[in-house]
C-alpha cells in the first residue's frame, strides 16, 4: 500500500479528460508525485531496456568507463560523479544517460547550447542502444500525453505544452544503485534527498523499493514499485512555471537492504530556449519568480549537483 495517489490514465481521452485532470491536480498541489497506470508504455519496451541496463553496469569498470560522459551530459557516470546540491557525500549509484541525439553539425549543436549534442553508445551489450532508443520514443510519447492531463488540471488547452517540445531536453537515465554496506552509514544516500529540476519526471523503478517522498508536513514516506505503474513527480520548473502552485517536494533513494537496485529517469523537460512565464500559463507569476527559459533554469541546477561539470565551463 502507499500514501501516493494512483491515477488511471486511459479517461484521459475524453474532451474533459474523464476526471485524470482533477486527480492530477490534487496530486501536484499536495505531495507532487503520484502513480501512472495504462500509461501506454509497452512491457517488453521497458524489460528488454532494464535488462540491457543491468548488463552494462555488471560489465568492468574500465569497459564502462570507455563512454564516460561527455561535454553534452551524454553517457556513463561512476560512482562519485553526482552529489546533490547540500548532500555530505557523493550518491552511492552509477547512472547512464541519453538525450535527443543530435549530430554535432546540428545547428544548436554547431551554435553551442548547453546540454546539446549526439548520444555515446556502449559496444556492449549488442542491444542496448536499440532497446534505449525504443525506450526514449515510448517515454516521450507518454509524457506528452501526460502533460495533456497537465494543461486541463490548470484550465488551458490541453495542447499548451506541446510547442514547447519541437526538441526537448528529455533526458533518459538509467540508475544504478550497487548494494550499500552498512557501516557507509545513515548519512550515505543512493541518490540524496533533492528535488527535480525540470518540468516532469517519469520513473520506472525494479521491485527492490528504496524510494522515498517527504510530504509537506514533513514525513517521509515510502514510494513502493506498484507492478505495470510508473512514478510521476513534479520538478522546479512545474513548481516555476504555475507560479508555485504544483509543488516540487524532496525525494531520496537508499538501497540499504537488498542486492542491485535499478531505475530508469525521464526528465520530460521542454526546449532550451522555451519560456517560462508563469503569467501566461496560470494568469499570475506568484511564487514562481522572473521570466526565465527551461535551458537556463535547467543548466544551473545541473551544473550544482555533477562533479565533471565543475571541471568544464559553465555554459558547456
Amino acid at each position: 500500500m502507499t500514501d501516493i495517489p494512483i491515477i488511471d490514465l486511459q479517461p484521459l481521452s475524453a474532451a474533459d479528460g474523464g476526471g485524470v485532470p482533477a486527480r492530477i491536480a490534487d496530486a501536484m498541489e499536495n505531495s507532487g508525485f503520484f502513480y501512472i497506470t495504462n500509461h501506454g508504455v509497452d512491457a517488453a519496451v521497458i524489460d528488454r531496456a532494464a535488462d540491457a541496463a543491468l548488463a552494462f553496469f555488471r560489465l568492468p569498470q574500465d569497459e564502462k568507463r570507455k563512454v564516460a560522459v561527455t561535454r553534452h551530459h551524454r553517457g556513463f557516470n561512476a560512482l562519485g560523479d553526482a552529489r546533490m546540491y547540500g548532500a555530505q557525500r557523493p550518491d552511492h549509484k552509477e547512472f547512464f544517460q541519453i538525450g535527443l541525439d543530435l549530430p554535432l553539425d546540428d545547428v544548436d549543436v554547431a551554435a553551442g547550447q548547453p546540454l546539446r549534442g549526439p548520444n555515446v553508445w556502449p559496444a556492449a551489450p549488442a542491444d542496448f542502444r536499440d532497446a534505449f532508443e525504443a525506450y526514449y520514443a515510448a517515454i516521450a510519447d507518454c509524457g506528452q500525453r501526460l502533460l495533456q492531463g497537465v494543461a486541463l488540471s490548470l484550465g488551458v488547452d490541453r495542447h499548451f505544452f506541446a510547442p514547447f517540445y519541437t526538441k526537448p531536453l528529455q533526458r533518459t537515465q538509467a540508475v544504478f544503485y550497487p548494494r550499500q554496506p552498512a557501516d557507509l552509514g545513515a548519512d550515505q544516500f543512493g541518490v540524496a534527498p533533492h528535488t527535480d529540476f525540470g518540468l516532469i519526471t517519469l520513473l520506472w523503478q525494479d521491485a527492490s523499493g528504496g524510494l522515498e517522498v517527504r510530504l509537506p508536513d514533513g514525513r517521509w514516506i515510502a514510494t513502493p514499485p506498484v507492478p505495470g505503474a510508473l512514478v510521476i513527480n513534479s520538478g522546479d520548473l512545474m513548481a516555476r512555471w504555475t507560479g508555485g502552485r504544483y509543488r516540487s517536494m524532496p525525494h531520496r533513494a537508499t538501497n540499504r537492504h537488498v542486492g542491485e537496485r535499478l531505475s530508469i529517469a525521464t526528465f520530460h523537460d521542454p526546449d532550451f530556449n522555451a519560456p517560462v512565464d508563469p503569467a501566461a500559463l496560470v494568469g499570475t507569476t506568484g511564487d514562481g519568480g522572473e521570466v526565465t527559459t527551461a535551458g537556463a533554469h535547467i543548466l544551473g541546477r545541473i551544473n550544482e549537483s555533477f562533479g565533471y561539470r565543475s571541471q568544464k565551463a559553465v555554459g558547456s
